[in-house]
């Protein structure tokens, strides 16, 4: 059942989802050549409590960590390891918080290091995921339907010769990490719950430079793409208001 949230409700959950940008925005310089992901796991987590807030991840479902941190082929959920970030690499990181009993959840990729001419196509790969992320919340309004913001990922990512993830899905967020509904990246217009005010949910586009398919990860947490191609993940925690979609993971 999807629960829908009071003005006062939606209130806190963009309290908690400024807390959650600003700590993403202090993260982001510190993706750098030479640090490991479990570095940059551990700058996580003290941030996320200097603002009082707790890790969302952590324990969750025998999660070992604060962030989920993905290199590369891992999709999503990657366990932050002693890896040391190299050189063009694709990384996603996705991290979620608790604040005042009610949970956050965003994520964003970037390519490590200075960008050369050989990345072209990964910056390609990133970019079109961050811009069908913005397509599919302009999507996300009263009246449409979860099949609408589906389908426009798909058609779009599918445009630019990506693939969409069929495995993993978008759900709804609130004093549970995650709720119904359960979004896909996929699907057909019209189909679905309609989309009404109150509503709160993340919208988290994942996409393949190959085949959709995944396989899990050795360390039995994350999932990586079957052909080891290339893989990107946005996403942004959403509110539905009577003025439209507002996202609430922003600064």
């Amino acid at each position: 059942m999807i629960t829908i949230k009071t003005e006062q409700e939606i209130e806190i959950m963009r309290q908690a989802g400024r807390i959650l940008a600003e700590i993403i925005e202090k993260v982001k310089p510190m993706i750098t050549l030479g640090i490991t992901s479990k570095e940059l796991d551990r700058a996580c987590e003290t941030f996320i409590l200097q603002y009082g807030a707790q890790p969302a991840f952590k324990g969750y479902g025998g999660f070992p960590c604060v962030s989920c941190i993905s290199v590369n082929d891992m999709v999503v959920h990657g366990v932050p390891s002693d890896y040391v970030l190299k050189q063009g690499d694709l990384l996603c990181l996705d991290l979620g918080l608790k604040y005042k009993d009610y949970y956050s959840d965003s994520a964003f990729s970037t390519l490590v290091g200075k960008p050369e001419a050989r990345d072209s196509e990964k910056i390609r790969l990133i970019k079109t995921t961050q811009k069908v992320l913005k397509l599919a919340i302009a999507k996300a309004k009263v009246g449409n339907t979860f099949g609408d913001v589906g389908n426009i990922v798909q058609r779009f990512v599918e445009y630019q010769g990506f693939n969409v993830v069929r495995d993993l899905c978008g759900h709804g967020i609130g004093k549970t990490l995650h709720e119904d509904p359960k979004i896909s990246n996929y699907g057909k217009r019209n189909s679905g719950e309609k989309i009404e005010v109150g509503m709160v949910f993340c919208i988290e586009p994942m996409v393949t430079m190959g085949n959709w398919k995944l396989k899990k990860a050795s360390d039995g947490f994350g999932y990586k793409t079957a052909d080891g191609s290339l893989a990107c993940h946005f996403e942004h925690t959403i509110a539905i208001t009577k003025t439209g979609p507002q996202i609430l993971t922003k600064v």
